[in-house]
C-alpha cells in the first residue's frame, strides 16, 4: 500500500505594501552646553566672609605654635650676648618647621572647607581663601612670637656664665607661605578631581 504524502503547514507572511506603517528614523541633535561664566558680583560678599573667617584662624594657630615650639638654652658670655648651648641651635630649625607644618595642615583644612561651599565654588572664593590664609599666617606669626616672648622673658640681671632660656624665634618670613600654599593645593586638587566646567555649583 503506497504511503500518502503528509501536508506540512506553511506560515503565510503578509506581503509588505507601501501603506504599511514603517517607523521613521529619529534624529537627535546634541547641542553643546554654554560654557559657564565666572560669577563675580554674587560671590563678592561670601568671599569677604571667607577671607575674614580664615584670617581669624591665625589666632589659635599662633597660640599652638607658641606652645609647641622648643625653647633654646643659652649661656651668657663676657660680651653680654647669649650663646646657645651645644646642640640647642638646631631648635631654630625645629621652630621654623613646626610653624611651616602647622601652616600646611591649616591650609589643607581651609581648602577643603571652602570647597565644601558648593554654591560658591569658583575663582573668587578661592582667591579670598588664599588671601585669608596669607593674612592668617601673618597673624599667627605675630601672635606666636608675642606669646613666646612673654612666656620666656630674659632676666635683666644676667651675669657671665648664667644659663638662660631663650624664646623660640622665626628668622625667616618664608614660613608664612605654607598656609596659602596648602589652601590653594587642596582646592586645586579638589577642582581637578571634580572635572566639571562649573565645578558642580549649578547642581547645588
Amino acid at each position: 500500500m503506497a504511503e500518502q504524502p503528509v501536508e506540512v503547514p506553511v506560515e503565510r507572511v503578509a506581503p509588505v505594501t507601501e501603506d504599511a506603517a514603517v517607523p521613521a528614523p529619529v534624529f537627535v541633535e546634541h547641542f553643546p552646553r554654554p560654557r559657564p561664566r565666572v560669577v563675580v558680583r554674587r560671590d563678592l560678599l561670601p568671599a569677604v566672609y571667607v577671607l575674614s573667617t580664615v584670617a581669624v584662624l591665625g589666632l589659635p594657630v599662633g597660640w599652638l605654635w607658641a606652645a609647641l615650639a622648643p625653647v633654646r638654652t643659652a649661656v651668657v658670655v663676657e660680651s653680654g650676648d647669649a650663646r646657645p648651648v651645644l646642640g640647642e641651635s638646631y631648635h631654630r630649625l625645629d621652630a621654623l618647621m613646626i610653624f611651616l607644618l602647622l601652616g600646611l595642615a591649616a591650609g589643607v583644612v581651609t581648602g577643603v572647607a571652602v570647597w565644601m561651599l558648593r554654591e560658591r565654588r569658583g575663582p573668587v572664593v578661592v582667591l579670598a581663601a588664599v588671601l585669608g590664609s596669607l593674612a592668617a599666617a601673618l597673624l599667627a606669626q605675630r601672635v606666636g612670637l608675642g606669646l613666646a616672648a612673654s612666656a620666656h622673658v630674659l632676666p635683666e640681671s644676667a651675669r657671665v656664665g648664667d644659663v638662660i632660656v631663650q624664646a623660640p624665634e622665626l628668622e625667616t618670613w618664608w614660613a608664612v607661605l605654607g598656609w596659602p600654599l596648602g589652601a590653594a593645593l587642596a582646592y586645586g586638587c579638589s577642582a581637578a578631581w571634580n572635572g566639571l566646567d562649573d565645578l558642580g555649583r549649578r547642581l547645588g
